[in-house]
């Protein structure tokens, strides 16, 4: 195998390469990429066996086809570190030369023939197809409340419910739950609805593809396995098993407390409250009153910080204790200017609605 490439566009290609290939494994190959060149592109492959990337290079000039197994993040340092644009790569059975104008690199490799399978798009239509644009301001909505470790392992996923042409991404961590809500350019072809939980590592590595401007994930749902092709990627990922909880309940229908702030002014409160709270005391007090919303906090170490901005409100005073940095999460995913804040008692969950497709449940904590 030879083959000429440009090196920035394999770079970015073995950037999302590395993301997936597990650093520790007892399978050594899967530390490796597969590379493939014919006729006149180059094909990567990669996978942990739970998550697989294919990623289509066609800036490439083929001397002679082939292909290699070789270790993904040492190819990827060499072609990172490389002066030139343009490197030539070329292979015989398990040995991977890579040349530049001044340099010459010998990395051993693998058998191809023992390299997983990674799944191809194929042919057929999708079964959905959302803009890439939507899918990742959705992703940015809803990722940072999954669960990071936890025994109940559906919530370590981010649930795609399809309904018509909308399509609603949900996470949660236990503690709280974002909900945003996204256009379909596809619907399902039955017209129906679908349930799915997409690991939460499949999710970052979509968020990880970068802006391409009008581009469209196609979506295949293959047994237990979710297929997504954009441009000259494809995603394949094992689903989450299992059920995700009805969060539909704790969504409050009932609250008589509502208000509309700034969402600047109100990201700003939290985290400066927040500068003087500690690990022993790391909430966050909201005392909301028909003149003001005051952010407070203290530790009996470092002191007390109170922050007040003027509100509209005709409602009971109420004061109610939140994790701050849970606050933030949400504050700075907001795209409006103004969000809708609803409370209910002290003991009861807040609410955070931005326009008809964002909406944030947060668990209140206790003070003291």
């Amino acid at each position: 195998m030879k083959v000429t490439f440009n090196r920035s566009a394999l770079a970015e290609a073995l950037g999302l390469m590395t993301s997936i290939v597990p650093s520790r494994t007892p399978k050594p190959i899967l530390k490796c990429v597969r590379i493939a060149v014919a006729a006149k592109e180059m094909r990567i492959c990669a996978t942990n066996l739970e998550l697989g990337l294919e990623y289509l290079l066609s800036e490439v000039e083929v001397q002679d086809e082939g292909e290699v197994v070789v270790e993904a993040e040492r190819l990827a340092a060499i072609v990172r570190e490389s002066m030139e644009d343009v490197l030539v790569l070329e292979s015989t059975d398990t040995t991977c030369e890579i040349r530049g104008m001044d340099s010459h690199f010998t990395i051993y490799g693998q058998d191809p023939k023992q390299y997983p399978k990674v799944p191809s798009f194929g042919a057929g239509s999708a079964d959905l197809a959302i803009s890439l644009d939507a899918l990742q301001a959705g992703i940015e909505q809803c990722l940072f409340a999954t669960a990071k470790e936890s025994s109940r392992y559906a919530i370590n996923g981010v649930l795609w419910e399809a309904k018509g042409k909308k399509l609603l991404l949900v996470a949660t961590d236990g503690r709280r739950l974002a909900r945003c809500r996204v256009d379909l350019q596809q619907a399902l072809a039955d017209g129906g609805e679908r349930k799915i939980i997409v690991p939460a590592k499949t999710m970052a590595l979509l968020e990880k593809l970068g802006r391409r401007e009008k581009e469209v994930v196609a979506v295949k749902l293959v047994d237990n396995q979710v297929l997504m092709s954009c441009a000259n990627v494809v995603i394949s990922s094992n689903l989450v098993e299992g059920n995700f909880p009805r969060y539909e309940d704790i969504i409050p229908t009932d609250y008589d407390k509502k208000l509309t702030l700034s969402t600047e002014t109100a990201l700003s409160g939290v985290r400066r409250a927040a500068l003087l709270t500690s690990e022993d005391s790391k909430g966050v007090k909201l005392s909301l009153t028909s003149e003001a919303l005051v952010f407070s906090g203290s530790s009996p170490d470092a002191g007390a910080a109170e922050v007040s901005m003027p509100v509209e409100y005709g409602g009971e005073a109420i004061s109610i204790g939140f994790n701050p940095q849970f606050l933030v999460d949400a504050l700075r995913v907001i795209r409006t200017p103004e969000f809708q804040l609803e409370l209910g008692q002290p003991d009861r969950p807040g609410l955070i609605r931005s326009g008809n497709d964002f909406l944030y449940v947060l668990m209140p904590i206790n003070l003291g």
